[in-house]
C-alpha cells in the first residue's frame, strides 16, 4: 500500500501581502466587487485587495491556509471578495513569555505555530514579516521543505511573486 502525498501548505498572511500598505508616493488602486461580499462595507481597506488574487492562489499547487490576525474575517470579508471557498485558519496561541523572548531575539510570534501547525509537511509563508532569523529558525526546527516568502508590503502580492511560489510548490520532494 501507498501512501498518499500530501500537497504542500501555504500559509497566507492578508496585511501587507493582500492589503497593500506604506508607500506615500501614489495613491493604491481600489476594486470594486458586484455583488459586493456581506461585510464588505465594514473595512475600507478591502477595496485594495484585488480580486485576481483568488484564481491564482486558487491555480497553486498547494493547500492555502489563512496565517493572518484576521482569523475567521478573512473567511468571512477577504476569501468572498476574491472568490476563495472557506480556508483552513492558523489559531494563534496566547502571547507567552517564550514569545516575547522569540521577538526580542528576531523571531517573527508567528514562526513556531506555523511549524508546528505544518507539523514536518512542506510549506510556503507568505508575509511582510519574514526575516533571515525566521528563515534560519524554519531551516532548523522544521524537517521538511520551507519557503519563507516576504512580499513588499507597499506592492502586496505581484506577478514575481507568484512565479516564485509556482516555481517553488512544483518542485518535487
Amino acid at each position: 500500500m501507498t501512501g498518499s502525498v500530501q500537497r504542500p501548505l501555504l500559509f497566507l498572511d492578508v496585511d501587507g501581502p493582500l492589503i497593500p500598505f506604506g508607500a506615500v508616493s501614489r495613491p493604491y488602486p481600489t476594486f470594486v466587487t458586484d455583488p459586493e461580499p456581506p461585510g464588505a462595507g465594514t473595512n475600507p481597506l478591502l477595496t485594495r485587495i484585488d480580486p485576481g488574487h483568488g484564481p491564482r492562489l486558487a491555480a497553486l499547487p498547494c493547500d492555502v491556509v489563512w496565517a493572518t490576525t484576521w482569523m475567521a474575517d478573512a473567511n468571512e470579508c477577504v476569501a468572498p471578495r476574491i472568490g476563495l471557498p472557506h480556508l483552513e485558519t492558523v489559531v494563534w496561541p496566547e502571547p507567552s513569555d517564550r514569545a516575547d523572548q522569540d521577538e526580542r531575539n528576531g523571531l517573527h510570534w508567528k514562526t513556531r505555530a506555523l511549524v508546528e501547525w505544518a507539523a514536518g509537511r512542506p510549506f510556503a509563508w507568505v508575509d511582510d514579516e519574514i526575516t533571515d532569523a525566521d528563515r534560519s529558525w524554519v531551516a532548523a526546527h522544521h524537517p521538511g521543505r520551507a519557503l519563507l516568502h516576504r512580499v513588499d508590503p507597499r506592492q502586496g502580492l505581484t506577478d514575481g511573486d507568484y512565479a516564485a511560489l509556482d516555481a517553488w510548490l512544483r518542485q518535487p520532494g
